[in-house]
């Protein structure tokens, strides 16, 4: 399912294109490329796009292994098929709405909670979070500070995005079936059922982001991007001593952003 397309030499690793090529590489020609695709459905290929999403759960390692594949035989690391991105947009709409009726908001109060959840937790977030480690991976994490070994800002927002995905299926719709008879219950099993899918949810965001930038050849010392898994097991063992219940808490925050 994979390609296997033999390396070109003038794209091997992130060597120096011809000013022809290079023009065409440019990260304004991706980007148009890019966006001009999602006006275009027929080309996109959202098998394969489906096949990501199912192993970003079961093996992620393989997903990253196409990024590989796609520099060799395109000469980037970001996807040129947004089909990932759509499909990821009808099941953030698909699961608010359905986050929305467990919280028993009505009709505008569900739009209100899935223009937040889309241009504030998925879009916003990701810009800034993407924007970062793209300023961190190539001042900090680059190999040798050379202009021809650089991380791609579109591929720094797929690590956002992949990372991303596992996280929304946890916590906007396998949390869906827990919330109103078990998580936001005043009990110890309450909070230890919602803050545990909340560890799960993180740590799979922390670690597919890891995956990301580690499947880069050019990077170094990216295990660094594991030490938040530290802080994030201080923060549940802390939560489950104080009886503080995260879901409980993004419950009430939603609900008081859409009156």
């Amino acid at each position: 399912m994979l390609p296997t397309t033999s390396v070109n030499s003038r794209s091997q690793g992130n060597g120096v294109l011809s000013p022809r090529d290079a023009a065409r590489h440019t990260a304004g020609a991706k980007r148009y490329k890019y966006l001009r695709r999602l006006f275009h459905f027929r080309q996109m290929d959202f098998e394969f796009a489906l096949w990501q999403m199912l192993y970003l759960f079961t093996s992620p390692q393989r997903v990253y292994r196409n990024f590989h594949y796609r520099k060799q035989t395109k000469d980037q690391w970001a996807r040129d098929d947004p089909a990932f991105l759509v499909l990821l947009s009808i099941w953030l709409c698909v699961s608010t709405v359905g986050f929305g009726f467990v919280l028993d908001m009505g009709f505008f109060e569900t739009i209100k909670l899935l223009l937040w959840v889309v241009f504030i937790d998925c879009v916003g977030v990701g810009l800034l979070i993407a924007t970062l480690m793209w300023f961190i991976s190539n001042k900090y994490l680059v190999k040798q500070q050379n202009r021809d070994y650089d991380v791609e800002w579109g591929y720094a927002f797929d690590v956002h995005l992949n990372a991303f995905y596992p996280l929304l299926v946890i916590l906007h719709f396998i949390q869906l079936f827990f919330i109103n008879y078990v998580i936001i219950s005043d009990s110890v099993i309450g909070y230890f059922v919602g803050n545990t899918l909340w560890l799960i949810a993180i740590g799979y965001y922390i670690y597919v982001t890891f995956l990301g930038y580690s499947a880069l050849p050019f990077l170094k010392n990216t295990a660094i991007l594991l030490y938040p898994f530290a802080l994030l097991i201080m923060l549940y063992l802390i939560s489950l001593a104080c009886g503080w219940n995260f879901t409980k808490m993004l419950c009430s925050f939603y609900k008081y952003r859409v009156k």
